[in-house]
């Protein structure tokens, strides 16, 4: 079993082609995916793809690029959203990207912190963005873990192996992409050489990111299993020894499915 803990079904062209895309998903062995929520107004179609594909679970939440256009979201609206559907089960993806800067620094941690407090009462994991921003990150999640339990994953995570172990200081998740496979992210491989099995989940964040040997092609969920077989490589275990724990982690997470 693999999970892919972080992809946009919503997004083309998988939309288009939904019913192939989970196919070949679940031929690659992965049988469940997290369909992540970056707008508002695309919310409504996670609900219908969760709905008709039992696989398939939701998310939501505001991309930090987005800030900008969702001022007047606040956490009891997340709320209100997530719990139109048991099958939404985090929180996210949220967080703070001061590469781009889409969106002033101030709406972006005005908007992170929202979710974080929707997350906090409904007690369901986070998933945060992070890019050129690893200081403000880390600060806004160490007060808020300090104030009560906060189920944290670091979704697509290419930082520092010093922020990592920061972040792991905290009891946060840290998700691979098809990052860690390309060839010039050696640091970042040798970070998760380091970072221990039990904190690790796997991801495509498709249809962005493709791993090796598929970059520069749109990615899907079925190529997860790139990714997969690097990381088990690195961490000298077996394809299906690797897929086994990543799945456990993600149930530690985020409960069992149903």
């Amino acid at each position: 079993m693999i999970i892919d803990s972080h992809c946009h079904l919503t997004y083309e062209p998988m939309f288009s082609s939904i019913d192939e895309t989970i196919r070949k998903a679940k031929e690659n062995g992965v049988d469940y995916l997290l369909t992540i929520s970056t707008e508002d107004k695309s919310f409504g179609s996670i609900l219908n793809i969760i709905n008709n594909y039992k696989s398939v679970y939701g998310t939501y939440g505001i991309h930090p690029h987005e800030a900008k256009n969702h001022k007047e979201i606040k956490f009891k609206n997340i709320i209100d959203r997530i719990n139109k559907n048991k099958k939404i089960i985090g929180v996210g993806e949220t967080g703070l990207d001061f590469y781009y800067n889409h969106s002033e620094k101030k709406d972006q941690i005005s908007l992170f912190l929202e979710h974080i407090e929707a997350s906090k009462q409904l007690n369901l994991p986070i998933i945060v963005h992070t890019r050129s921003a690893e200081t403000e990150t880390l600060d806004v999640l160490k007060k808020a873990s300090n104030r009560a339990d906060l189920k944290i994953l670091i979704h697509c995570f290419t930082g520092s192996k010093e922020f990592a172990f920061k972040l792991l200081d905290i009891g946060a998740f840290i998700s691979a992409s098809g990052v860690v496979t390309f060839k010039k992210s050696k640091e970042l491989a040798e970070t998760f050489q380091k970072i221990p099995l039990k904190k690790i989940l796997v991801e495509t964040d498709s249809p962005y990111l493709s791993p090796e040997p598929l970059r520069g092609k749109s990615n899907e969920p079925s190529n997860i299993i790139h990714t997969v077989k690097f990381l088990s490589d690195l961490k000298k275990i077996s394809f299906e020894e690797f897929s086994k724990i990543t799945s456990e982690n993600f149930f530690h997470l985020f409960g069992n499915l149903n």
